[in-house]
């Protein structure tokens, strides 16, 4: 049976990922110290480190018997550059500020991963240059594994010149995929197995998508749950989404992915088509998210009575109630409620413990 539950109180939610003080998160990643990074083709910057932190703390959990995470995914260097208002074609502006910082959802999640007191170790690709050696650099600072890591000889890794408008608060991305790029060859199968042993939970944040689609496939022969990070439709996502147990959506992804007309009908259409989904999470920006569970304690039989528009006349409030669906939604807390997900779902199978999740009324186990 599929049930929607959420989260009453968002502080309580991020209070669950950590047990492991008192290490702050930062997000993005960045705790180094200041540092040299070249431009490509330009000039030489020098940075400071980045400066706000979430602290997170949480009711003691028993140390985690195997606190391996594996991720997969694209790892960059990101130059962000705030200006006043947007630029106009032909102007030219100065910055109000510029930063050059680890990015890329893989690399953030995975650094994220480590603060935790988790032990990640992450599937990618860089080349040899400045870039990805202070990638790798960073990384490894801050306490992944990235023997995984394929390093090409020439090329350039990944990096991506974000423009942040002050005036109407938005950001804009120009990103510079890295070259060549990253292809299962990179991956040795002895470096795969080595990758997976031990782990928990596999990461994938739907980049790369061929070798991903190895990782996972070997993933799912060892029984290691998957959770994917649906940030918007890609090449090669479909494949590696139902080979997945858990999701985690951007806001838009559900209606692009399903063409569904609102946001619970498609996540209720993502259960539907995806029959290995345990839950999927959607992430509404301001307004928190949506969490749509796969519930095992109700018989199949209610289940097959019920199609897709039904379930979407009790969300929706027009049609009629039902004890195994329950819609709640939950105060904006914590601007990085994305990774809270990821995060949150990636420490429970670390630590082997269900973690409790308190929603209105009562609480609910992941």
């Amino acid at each position: 049976m599929l049930s929607i539950s959420t989260i009453a109180n968002a502080t309580r939610f991020v209070n669950a990922l950590s047990s492991y003080p008192p290490s702050p998160c930062t997000l993005p990643r960045s705790s180094m110290s200041p540092q040299t990074i070249s431009f490509p083709a330009f000039s030489t910057v020098t940075h400071p480190t980045r400066n706000f932190q979430v602290k997170m703390s949480s009711d003691s959990l028993p140390p985690p018997e195997n606190r391996i995470v594996v991720g997969c995914g694209t790892v960059t260097v990101d130059y962000l550059a705030a200006v006043a208002a947007y630029p106009k074609p032909d102007d030219k502006i100065r910055t109000t500020s510029l930063k050059v910082q680890g990015g890329g959802n893989a690399g953030n999640a995975l650094t994220c991963v480590a603060r935790l007191g988790l032990k990640p170790r992450l599937i990618s690709k860089v080349a040899d240059d400045a870039q990805g050696k202070g990638i790798l650099g960073e990384l490894e600072a801050d306490g992944v594994d990235t023997s995984p890591f394929a390093v090409s000889e020439g090329g350039n890794s990944p990096f991506s010149y974000i423009i942040v408008d002050n005036q109407m608060k938005t950001r804009t991305s120009i990103h510079t995929p890295g070259y060549p790029p990253m292809i299962p060859d990179d991956l040795s199968r002895a470096s795969l197995l080595s990758a997976l042993d031990g782990a928990s939970i596999v990461y994938f944040d739907g980049r790369v998508h061929e070798t991903a689609s190895i990782v996972a496939q070997e993933a799912v022969r060892k029984r290691i749950p998957i959770l994917i990070d649906a940030e918007r439709v890609r090449e090669g996502l479909d494949d590696l989404l139902k080979l997945a147990d858990y999701a985690i959506c951007s806001a838009k992804f559900p209606q692009a992915w399903t063409e569904a007309p609102s946001v619970p009908s498609a996540l209720v259409s993502i259960l539907l088509r995806l029959p290995n989904i345990k839950f999927v999470i959607v992430t509404l920006g301001e307004d928190g998210c949506i969490m749509l569970e796969r519930s095992v304690d109700v018989s199949d039989k209610i289940e097959s009575e019920w199609d897709r528009y039904s379930m979407w006349e009790v969300i929706s409030g027009n049609g009629r109630e039902d004890s195994a669906i329950r819609t709640y939604r939950y105060n904006w807390c914590w601007g990085c409620i994305y990774w809270s997900c990821c995060l949150c779902l990636m420490r429970q199978h670390a630590t082997r413990n269900n973690v409790a999740i308190c929603i209105s009324g009562g609480s609910s186990k992941l």
